[in-house]
C-alpha cells in the first residue's frame, strides 16, 4: 500500500496575487479553519483575459484582493469546482463587477438529512452557474483551455478542471496536500469518492492545484494514498463493528482518539459515508440504526 504523507508547509499571506507558474496565480482568503487549512485558494488563469477559479466566500477584503490581482485586465470566466461555502458564493459579486459568466457541474437539489452537522464547507444553495459543464467538457479562453473531470465523492456536483497547456489539475477539495477530503452524506459519497479517485489514477498530470494548502507535483502517489487509506478506514471500521461498535460514535471514540476534537464532527460525518458504502458493498447490514456485521 503507499503511504500517505501530508505537506502543510503553505506559508501563503491572504489578498496576495502569487504567480506559481506562468499561467497561474494564486490569492488566499481570509476564512483559515480548522477545515479550510489557511483559507480558500482562489487561481486565476491567463493574462490579459483571464478565468478565475473557485472565487472563494462571501467576503469583502477577498472580492477587493482579486479584482486588485486583475485590474487592467478582463475576467471572462468564472469557473467552480463545487458549491460548498468556502468556493462558491463570491461568484455573484465578481460576476456582477466583471461582466463574466460563470460555469459549474450545477446546482445541489437539497435532500433530506442535510440539516444535520454543518461544517465551514456548508452547500452554498444560491449558486447556479450560467453555463453548465459536464464531464469532458473544454471551457476555452485567451491562451488557455480547461479540460473539465466530473469527480463526483466530496460533493455530487464536484468537478475538476486540467489546465492544458500546463499539464496542471485544479483539484478543489477532491485531492489535497495537507488533510484527507471530509465526504459528508447525503450529497457527499463514499462510493463515487473511491471511483473518483480511480478516475485521476488514469490521468498524467503532473502538478495538482487543490482548493486548500500547497500544490502537489507529482501527484498520483498522493493519490494512490488517498485509496490506501479509505480503504484501511474501511477495514478498520468492519474491525470494531465485529468487536461490538453498534454506532458511528461508538467508531469515531476507537478510531479517532487523537484526532482534534474540533474535527471530530467531520470524522462522523466520514465514518457514515464509510458505513454507508460497506452497507452498500453487502460487507455490513445497518437496521434501525444498529450495525452488525454481515
Amino acid at each position: 500500500m503507499s503511504d500517505l504523507s501530508f505537506d502543510r508547509n503553505f506559508d501563503v499571506r491572504p489578498g496576495e496575487a502569487v504567480a506559481i507558474s506562468p499561467l497561474v496565480r494564486r490569492v488566499l482568503a481570509g476564512n483559515a479553519s480548522p477545515y479550510t487549512f489557511k483559507g480558500t485558494s482562489t487561481f486565476i488563469v491567463g493574462h490579459g483575459k483571464v478565468a478565475v477559479i473557485d472565487p472563494g466566500p462571501d467576503d469583502d477584503d477577498h472580492l477587493d484582493a482579486l479584482l486588485h490581482a486583475v485590474r487592467g485586465e478582463s475576467v471572462t470566466h468564472i469557473v467552480v469546482t463545487h458549491s460548498h461555502a468556502d468556493h462558491s458564493p463570491l461568484a455573484g459579486r465578481l460576476k456582477a463587477a466583471t461582466g463574466a459568466r460563470t460555469f459549474g457541474f450545477g446546482a445541489i437539489v437539497p435532500l433530506s438529512g442535510e440539516a444535520g452537522l454543518r461544517l465551514d464547507a456548508s452547500i452554498d444553495h444560491q449558486f447556479t452557474p450560467d453555463e453548465l459543464v459536464e464531464d469532458l467538457d473544454v471551457i476555452e479562453g485567451a491562451g488557455w483551455a480547461l479540460d473539465a473531470i466530473h469527480t463526483p465523492g466530496h460533493m455530487s456536483n464536484h468537478m475538476c478542471f486540467a489546465l492544458r497547456e500546463e499539464q496542471t489539475l485544479f483539484a478543489g477539495d477532491h485531492v489535497m496536500s495537507w488533510a484527507t477530503s471530509v465526504i459528508a452524506p447525503p450529497d457527499g459519497n463514499m462510493g463515487q469518492y473511491f471511483d473518483s479517485l480511480r478516475k485521476l489514477l488514469g490521468r498524467d498530470d503532473a502538478v495538482y492545484h487543490p482548493g486548500h494548502g500547497p500544490s502537489r507535483r507529482d501527484p498520483l502517489p498522493l493519490v494512490r494514498g488517498y485509496l490506501a487509506h479509505r480503504k484501511m478506514r474501511e477495514a478498520a471500521i468492519l474491525h470494531r463493528v465485529a468487536q461490538g461498535a453498534r454506532s458511528v460514535a461508538d467508531i469515531v471514540a476507537a478510531i479517532y482518539a487523537d484526532v482534534d476534537p474540533r474535527l471530530l464532527g467531520a470524522a462522523a460525518l466520514s465514518t457514515q459515508a464509510h458505513l454507508d458504502h460497506l452497507v452498500e458493498q453487502g460487507k455490513l447490514r445497518a437496521h434501525d440504526g444498529v450495525l452488525e456485521a454481515v
